[in-house]
């Protein structure tokens, strides 16, 4: 039988080691600057990333269409 968990259980997370610390510090910073100095920017790209999010999440959220309608086809349907 073919293990499904793909994880190393002797391995920490990437956000867990040293460089993954910095770098989660590092776009705190970043993150807390852009909003602090930059709101009228922040604010400005809003709609746009409001239209950004409808493909992202059809594409994220239908992934797999076609492969799992077809396995449960008639299982339900009737009662």
């Amino acid at each position: 039988m073919v293990d499904m968990n793909m994880h190393d259980h002797g391995q920490q997370p990437w956000w867990r080691t040293r460089s993954g610390i910095v770098l989660c510090g590092f776009l705190l910073i970043a993150a807390f600057y852009l909003l602090v100095e930059h709101t009228a920017h922040v604010f400005g790209v809003l709609p746009f990333l409001l239209i950004l999010a409808c493909p992202l999440m059809h594409l994220f959220m239908h992934q797999g269409h076609g492969a799992r309608g077809s396995e449960n086809a008639g299982k339900g349907d009737a009662p």
